[in-house]
């Protein structure tokens, strides 16, 4: 029994340790973005030229049942302030419901006002939204294309603000940032904004703007038609076609351009399921694309830098399994009184400077950015955000190992409400994600962390319950979150009412 524990608690060291050095690695990845970030802030691109005379812009509308925001987005793109014959509107429209009719009633609009709208109805559905922008592609008669998905409401200088970048014949796409229109409806939907402002700026600007590579967000930017059909078009073998193409695309040469101060306002998730769906999708199409692309890069004559770097950006959410496993190994009697100091100074501080501290540097470096003059207010929810982050690893997990093991899943959109204030409620919306087992484990991992808080308080581990509380915390909180919808009262994340009108 004896040499049956030692060999345990050997395994359970090694695997424990290996653990903690992966986050940490990835932590100090962070680090090293913004140390990109704030070298490079202050070159942003300049066009080469301006066009004599705009070229044809196509503006490719990919929908899928959008009954809530359908109308909204069409209206915003009849306002885009951009020569009317040099602008065509495909709305590349796969939906099942109501949206249909929606959809037919605001094009025939358009076209009475004299606009080039193209409607074009896939019954198949094949390849999902990659499938659907690959046939809209067809019959563009745009030498660029702007893509908007159906939650996104583009500012009117859009078009003019980016267009002229293309002067250069080597840029293949044209990013532009994403605002929050709710942002303030609820607890998540601001920190999901903190979420994303880190992404959208430190990590776009750091990779854009020292050469390295960076991907296309899906929606808000624009693209040279002749760099999609150069690198391969729209593939639809992962589940985020947008960073396959963006690799693939950058692969051939193509540069890309990332304009931090063009926004373009979007509408957050406002329930947790649509969230932890969208999660889900983003991180198995990242490990995806990282399986198909990797060796390639590799394979390729790049400088090493950017291929180290890649390798960062696209191994980056395997940091969820990491933290997924951290969960299962920790147990209360860690970090006890037998430690002592020396594990404390050889383990644990340089652990914490690299893994967690790394997060916070990162979004409050983004926040302080973005937010000037309200900074420090954003920086209190950091701890909520910490703790999402938390609570989202076993659904962010569950995506990694499916990638790695070839589990195949549809394209699930992320349900649309169209709420962008807290008088409106979604919770009698159609579109809600179906329920899952999910919660039932992350309330079993919350129960779980609980005893750690009432062990560290019974044996005065005080040091240890900002962590443990974090945990419990985080995982409470996304499962009663993803149930809350389903419950007759409300919960967490939104208020009661009536759906929102379409």
């Amino acid at each position: 029994m004896t040499m049956q524990g030692s060999i345990a608690d050997v395994i359970w060291t090694v695997c424990y340790l290996s653990v903690l050095i992966g986050l940490s690695g990835y932590g100090l990845h962070r680090y090293f973005i913004v140390y990109l970030f704030l070298k490079n802030r202050d070159r942003p691109p300049q066009p080469l030229a301006h066009f004599d005379e705009l070229p044809v812009v196509t503006v490719q509308l990919p929908l899928f049942n959008e009954i809530y925001v359908v109308e909204r987005l069409l209206k915003s793109v009849s306002e885009l302030d951009y020569p009317r014959e040099r602008l065509q509107i495909q709305v590349l429209d796969d939906s099942t419901d109501e949206t249909r009719d929606v959809t037919q009633t605001c094009v025939a609009r358009l076209r009475e006002r004299g606009f080039d709208v193209e409607l074009i109805h896939r019954t198949d559905r094949v390849g999902f939204k990659a499938g659907a922008l690959e046939r809209g592609l067809d019959s563009a008669r745009g030498d660029f294309v702007c893509i908007l998905d159906a939650d996104f409401v583009p500012q009117p200088e859009l078009l003019n603000k980016t267009v002229h970048f293309f002067t250069d014949p080597k840029v293949g796409m044209i990013q532009t940032r994403w605002g929050h229109i709710n942002r303030s409806y609820s607890l998540l939907t601001r920190v999901q904004a903190m979420f994303l402002d880190g992404h959208l700026l430190l990590e776009q600007v750091a990779r854009s703007r020292s050469g390295r590579f960076f991907n296309f967000n899906g929606t808000a930017g624009l693209w040279r038609k002749s760099c999609i059909q150069n690198s391969g078009g729209w593939q639809h073998d992962t589940l985020t076609e947008d960073l396959d193409l963006s690799y693939r695309a950058q692969l051939e040469g193509w540069k890309f351009v990332f304009l931090t101060d063009v926004v373009t306002p979007a509408e957050l998730p406002v329930d947790m399921n649509g969230f932890k769906s969208q999660q889900h999708r983003w991180t198995k199409g990242s490990i995806q694309t990282c399986k198909k692309l990797l060796p390639r890069i590799w394979r390729s004559g790049l400088p090493l830098p950017i291929k180290i770097e890649a390798t960062g950006h696209l191994t980056s959410n395997f940091a969820y399994l990491l933290l997924a496993c951290l969960c299962v190994l920790l147990h209360p009697s860690l970090g006890g009184p037998q430690t002592g100091w020396l594990r404390m100074f050889l383990i644990d501080v340089p652990i914490f400077l690299s893994a967690s501290l790394s997060v916070a540097v990162f979004y409050i470096c983004a926040q302080r950015e973005l937010h000037p003059h309200t900074w420090m207010k954003e920086i209190l929810l950091l701890p909520a955000l910490l703790a999402l982050g938390v609570g989202l690893s076993i659904n962010n997990a569950r995506a990694v190992l499916e990638a790695v093991f070839n589990h195949q899943s549809e394209f699930k959109r992320t349900p649309k409400y169209g709420i962008e204030h807290k008088a409106q409620a979604w919770r009698s919306c159609r579109y809600m994600p179906l329920k899952s087992l999910l919660p039932i484990i992350e309330i079993g991992f919350a129960a779980y962390f609980s005893y750690f808080v009432y062990f560290a308080i019974e044996h005065r581990q005080f040091l240890n319950l900002p962590f443990l509380l974090m945990f419990q915390l985080g995982f409470l909180y996304v499962a009663l979150s993803s149930v809350a919808q389903w419950w007759p009262g409300y919960l967490f994340t939104g208020s009661r009412g009536n759906a929102v009108s379409a």
